[in-house]
């Protein structure tokens, strides 16, 4: 069942193509790992399936229609994480997440029984009252991991979510995203952590130039490439061979006098 299509996706920003004819179609149950180089149009392309900016050519659609005519009400079925939230600091971690439940639709009490169990999960059950402006870089991005999860979406959109998560939370994060998968839940996922996207995605989408220059499984595209890991195959397809020159050339200016 498809659940997310892309087609002829354009936009630009001040007379600067950033995407020049996206096509991409998502089924049901898939973890998808979007992937490119910085400026590809990664965050453009979640922003715009998200309805967070208009202004763009093509057509976008998700659970079977157009976002252009369909109004808000797929917005209710879907959950986000961005690379960067702004955070209401002065609330608790119970105050932001009943709050966010509830634009969602959902019940007060059943929201603040999920959001301080599921917050458990995590070890921060004792953080539930504490105020957001106390928590560190990783228990911010725990909080905004249940705040995406809580009203259940059946899809997701996570940009960089383990970004500052400690290494037993991004293996239990990673299994909470292989088990959703399972159940029939579909995950668009843009990282720049290449052995991660290699490890949990379905399928793997490079976008490169405004387009995407790849799309299939890892086992896909290493098959079209002489490369053996994903970073190799991402830096042999999108023109990229001068890591060590650069970084030699970093540490002989270190090294400098």
């Amino acid at each position: 069942m498809e659940v997310l299509s892309i087609t002829d996706l354009r936009k630009s920003y001040g007379g600067k193509a950033v995407l020049t004819g996206v096509d991409l179609k998502v089924n049901k149950g898939e973890i998808i790992g979007y992937i490119g180089p910085n400026g590809a149009g990664k965050s453009t392309t979640v922003k715009l399936m998200l309805g967070l900016e208009g202004g763009y050519s093509g057509k976008i659609e998700i659970f079977g229609e157009d976002i252009a005519t369909q109004g808000e009400g797929y917005k209710k079925r879907i959950g986000y994480i961005p690379e960067t939230a702004e955070m209401y600091d002065s609330l608790t971690a119970q105050e932001y997440l009943t709050f966010v439940a509830e634009l969602y639709g959902m019940d007060y009490d059943d929201a603040d029984r999920k959001a301080k169990a599921m917050l458990e999960v995590f070890g921060m059950g004792d953080s539930y009252h504490s105020r957001i402006s106390s928590f560190s870089k990783g228990m911010k991005q725990k909080t905004l991991i249940v705040s995406s999860f809580l009203h259940d979406p059946d899809l997701l959109f996570l940009d960089e979510p383990l970004t500052g998560l400690d290494a037993n939370s991004v293996m239990v994060f990673k299994e909470i995203l292989a088990r959703f998968a399972a159940e029939g839940k579909t995950i668009f996922y843009s990282s720049h952590i290449m052995d991660v996207v290699e490890k949990i995605s379905n399928r793997i989408v490079l976008l490169h130039g405004g387009y995407i220059v790849a799309n299939g499984s890892f086992e896909e595209l290493k098959s079209q490439s002489q490369e053996g890991t994903l970073e190799n195959i991402f830096n042999q397809m999108t023109g990229f061979h001068e890591h060590q020159e650069r970084a030699a050339e970093f540490v002989s200016i270190v090294k400098e006098g």
